[in-house]
């Protein structure tokens, strides 16, 4: 998945920019409360325990 499919699904999911930092954007999961980066390389590959990270704290389900 990269980085702009990543941030589609997050959109779609409820979860908003909260502020760009200095080199990631720092989103906010409106189902876990949490904060958490994402980088900004749209068309960059997220690595896959970075992916899962990002999932979890988002609170967004793969199958």
């Amino acid at each position: 998945m990269t980085t702009a499919e990543l941030i589609r699904l997050l959109k779609k999911n409820g979860c908003y920019l909260v502020r760009n930092g200095a080199n990631h954007d720092i989103y906010q999961s409106p189902i876990t409360g949490k904060l958490f980066s994402v980088g900004r390389h749209a068309k960059e590959e997220v690595r896959t325990g970075t992916l899962k990270g990002i999932l979890k704290d988002a609170g967004i389900r793969m199958k």
